[in-house]
């Protein structure tokens, strides 16, 4: 491709030359000349396109506001997704205890009528890292976001996992294993009391 074009010309010229590998049925050299990691940033893009603004009332109620739909979550599953709406960064399920009070904010906030005992004994069960409460609560978050979207777009709203690789002098590697939220946060808007 000449290096004069404009970006506009060389994506024009891009596709007429992907059209031509189609028509001959070689998609194999398509992906080869892509590279997988782009066509995952491909992926990405593409669906940024199709992301709701996520709204939450000064109620608690979680509306996807572009397309006209509610979350329909106990306030248990919205104490924790709020946590790590939060936490952007991400948060390990074996450091939630490092999160206990904010946890219980959120979850007293939400569940309003429920007494601040049971509310403290869910709580306990959701930061001990030997119960397995938070993947039930995160299992139930992401069944209930694949109701309302299709998994792709659904992944930008579940709290996921993220792996993050760190090495310490020449011989120590360990694994931080981050759950995350990787919706965009100017797309949530929280709606305050006026």
């Amino acid at each position: 491709m000449n290096e004069q074009l404009t970006p506009e010309e060389r994506a024009l010229e891009l596709k007429r030359l992907i059209e031509q590998l189609q028509a001959e049925g070689r998609k194999d050299l398509l992906l080869k000349a892509i590279g997988v990691p782009l066509l995952e940033e491909l992926r990405i893009e593409a669906a940024k396109g199709r992301l709701s603004r996520l709204v939450i009332t000064e109620d608690y109620r979680f509306i996807l506001e572009d397309y006209h739909k509610e979350v329909e979550l106990q306030p248990v599953h919205k104490a924790v997704y709020l946590l790590f709406l939060a936490h952007p960064e991400g948060i390990e399920f074996k450091r939630l205890a490092d999160y206990r009070e904010e946890l219980t904010r959120y979850y007293m906030a939400t569940a309003k009528i429920m007494d601040k005992e049971k509310v403290m004994e869910s709580v306990d069960h959701l930061i001990n890292p030997l119960d397995n409460a938070i993947n039930e609560k995160c299992s139930r978050i992401k069944k209930v976001f694949l109701e309302l979207m299709d998994e792709y777009t659904a992944s930008y709203y579940i709290i996921s996992s993220h792996t993050q690789k760190h090495i310490a002098g020449s011989s120590r590697i360990w694994y931080e294993r981050l759950k995350v939220i990787t919706l965009p946060r100017e797309l949530v808007v929280a709606v305050k009391a006026t």
